[in-house]
């Protein structure tokens, strides 16, 4: 088989990885070789992929979608009776944060003013700005620490912002780029986890030690009040902010899915919450924490919101926690916030979303009323009113473009915007399909063909399938993640879509994520399996006509899937992927996530791990599916040497590869529109040469 990778700079290898690795190069992420390397391969998947007219098409029709003007301005934060917004289109790329106020924009009327615009920003300060949001002090709002990122990068500044002037404040709080933050203790001070020099950052690489800083002393004069061993995952800052008062904490990872919160007290004493282990604090609401239970525990069961009081915590009383709400068998918890009154709780039922209002009593139970919103639909919960005890939320569905409401838990919800639709939905059919996975357990995914459509025919799956996070429907211009409307063509020219919901996720809350967890993982590669094997039982596709798509974690996925089943898949996609799992643990960030997979320098764990590690099981005379890696240089999270060994190594072992770092954009590999839409061109290319 014809290898599209150029062997330029790499040596000859027909084999496996061996023991000592002969690609290490290329995790010099910014060295000149490995970046030589890059270039080479990158132009050689431009002049296969782009030089069609069907690509300046797809390319120019995917940068319109997405620049269109007709969009929803989310509603980012609501500070008081105003609504911030960042809002990106063709001539501002990064956006222009701005502000209007609540009444007209509930009305569908705002009146907007700029704050920063951060394409004109970075222009005057020769930075490649990307938003990466703002937090305004309450109660006037007059104060936001906005956070700006060098290219995409997980690290960030901080700067201190007054909204009034619309100016960054002279002399002002301002922290360098790192993998921290900074929140509101009160107008004069911060809690600040930052880089503070040599040995102060995890194994991991982000902060383990926090520190309040007063306003008009050097950031090397903050107090320390909390700092923690390497070992741990990260130390970091928050603040949650009820009507009764902010409640800034301090958060200690033990691991990925352990961390343990501190009331930070006004003296700086650090009062230990003591939540039982896996409970995850999801928002404050009249002075108490709302906690997911990740495990059963104290009588609660798996899954369920259960408040414990903060100021019973504060007082240095152990108060008994009280139970919210529990999911049913086929129900998760996964989106939760607060205004004044009502708990606002996003729960998936088997994949779609109902929003649910609950409220106290005054016999301190909780009572839920469910909000009429489409069924058959998803949800994402925006921004809350405190006062009026209202929520923004977004409804939409593949086949249905978003619309936002303001919902009220005393009426029925308020239009606010809608988008007119991009495309004839009548033309397609969308269901919801269950396949059997090897151990008989049923895994659920969403199919989205021509109306009237016959197979076989070519077939697109999308999935994930880890760290508790659910893959949900939405409108197909915004399918699959940072691909924009990718999904639409691809229908469009007479495929089938699936977004498919393996364990690992969060689809049905902890328990289906422990079950895909370490020793576990070969439960979410056979529910991948079964899920392409339905399929092929129900005529709607065949045996390598199935394209595999996944990002970050679903990159391990489909590298995972296409070593076990070439026989199956015909094109695979892996975007910012894990790939080595022998040396994740060593590389950006991976030493965070050894809760989720193992640790490769444990034998005992290794010997699971190896089994799949897709760098470790490339087979010398083997014929995988043709493979297009997509990542960014500017990945601080998973190290862009994952994708290019395994990229080095497939080819050099004679198989098709195509491969695209793009300089900016971090790990969601996407700074802007223009790199979005190019890349929902690039791939549909791929699917068309590989699938069609």
């Amino acid at each position: 088989m014809k290898a599209l990778l150029s062997s330029a700079f790499l040596p000859v290898l027909l084999a496996a990885a061996p023991a000592v690795d002969p690609y290490r190069w290329l995790e010099d992420v910014e060295g000149a070789r490995a970046l030589r390397q890059v270039a080479a391969w990158n132009a050689e998947t431009e002049a296969a992929l782009t030089r069609t007219p069907r690509f300046e098409q797809d390319r120019a029709r995917a940068k319109a979608i997405l620049d269109d003007e007709a969009q929803i301005a989310q509603p980012d934060d609501v500070i008081g009776n105003r609504v911030l917004n960042l809002w990106r289109d063709a001539a501002h790329p990064r956006g222009l944060w701005r502000v209007a106020a609540l009444d007209g924009y509930a009305a569908g009327k705002p009146q907007w003013r700029t704050l920063i615009d951060v394409d004109a920003l970075g222009k005057a300060e020769g930075q490649s700005w990307v938003w990466h949001g703002a937090d305004c002090l309450e109660p006037d709002y007059a104060r936001c620490l906005v956070r700006l990122s060098p290219g995409g990068t997980d690290a960030q500044v901080v700067r201190e912002f007054d909204v009034a002037r619309g100016t960054f404040v002279a002399d002002g709080f301002a922290m360098p780029a790192a993998k921290g933050d900074a929140v509101w203790v009160d107008r004069d001070t911060l809690l600040v986890a930052t880089d503070w020099g040599a040995g102060s950052l995890t194994t991991s690489g982000y902060p383990r030690i926090a520190k309040l800083w007063k306003r008009g002393t050097p950031l090397a004069a903050a107090r320390v009040v909390q700092e923690s061993p390497a070992s741990v995952v990260q130390v970091d800052v928050g603040a949650f902010v009820d009507r009764r008062r902010r409640w800034p904490m301090v958060t200690v990872g033990r691991s990925f899915f352990d961390r343990a919160r501190s009331l930070v007290m006004a003296d700086g004493r650090l009062v230990p919450l003591g939540l039982p282990p896996g409970a995850d604090v999801q928002t404050v609401i009249d002075g108490r924490a709302v906690a997911r239970l990740n495990r059963a525990v104290d009588g609660f069961p798996v899954g369920a919101l259960v408040a414990w009081s903060l100021s019973d915590i504060a007082a240095g009383r152990t108060p008994r926690g009280e139970l919210v709400m529990a999911p049913g068998a086929s129900q998760a918890t996964e989106e939760v916030t607060a205004s004044d009154d009502v708990l606002w709780v996003k729960v998936l039922d088997d994949v779609s979303g109902r929003l649910l209002a609950l409220r106290r009593g005054a016999d301190a139970r909780w009572t839920a009323t469910p909000v009429p919103l489409p069924a058959n639909s998803t949800l994402h919960l925006g921004a809350t009113v405190g006062a009026r005890d209202a929520a923004f939320v977004t409804v939409e569905g593949m086949l249905t473009p978003p619309t936002l409401y303001l919902v009220d838990a005393e009426g029925a919800p308020r239009t606010v915007q809608s988008l007119p639709a991009r495309f004839d939905a009548a033309q397609f059919d969308v269901v919801q399909r269950f396949a059997t996975s090897k151990d008989g357990t049923r895994v659920p995914y969403f199919l989205v063909t021509k109306k009237g459509a016959k197979g076989p025919m070519p077939a697109l799956i999308h999935a994930y399938g880890g760290f508790r996070n659910a893959q949900t429907p939405t409108y197909l211009t915004d399918q699959p993640y940072r691909a924009g409307p990718l999904a639409l063509f691809w229908v469009e020219e007479g495929g089938a879509y699936v977004l498919a919901n393996l364990r690992g996720g969060g689809e049905y809350g902890p328990t289906w994520h422990q079950a895909g967890l370490r020793e576990k993982r070969q439960n979410v590669f056979d529910d991948l399996h079964a899920v392409a094997e339905d399929l092929v039982r129900s005529g709607v596709s065949a045996p390598k006509r199935i394209g595999i798509s996944g990002r970050s974690n679903g990159g391990l996925l489909v590298g995972v899937a296409m070593q076990q089943r070439p026989d199956l898949y015909g094109a695979v996609i892996a975007g910012s992927p894990l790939e080595d799992m022998q040396r994740y643990t060593h590389l950006s960030a991976g030493a965070s996530w050894i809760d989720e997979f193992g640790d490769p320098d444990k034998p005992a764990d290794w010997a699971f791990i190896r089994q799949y590690s897709p760098y470790q099981n490339v087979k010398p005379g083997v014929a995988y599916p043709p493979a297009f890696f997509y990542l960014s240089t500017k990945d601080d999270r998973v190290h862009p040497g994952h994708a290019r060994k395994l990229a080095a190594l497939l080819k050099a072992n004679g198989n098709r590869v195509y491969y695209r770092e793009y300089l900016e954009g971090g790990h969601s590999v996407g700074a802007d529109h223009a790199e979005d839409a190019r890349r929902a061109a690039i791939l549909n290319a791929f699917l068309r040469k590989e699938l069609m």
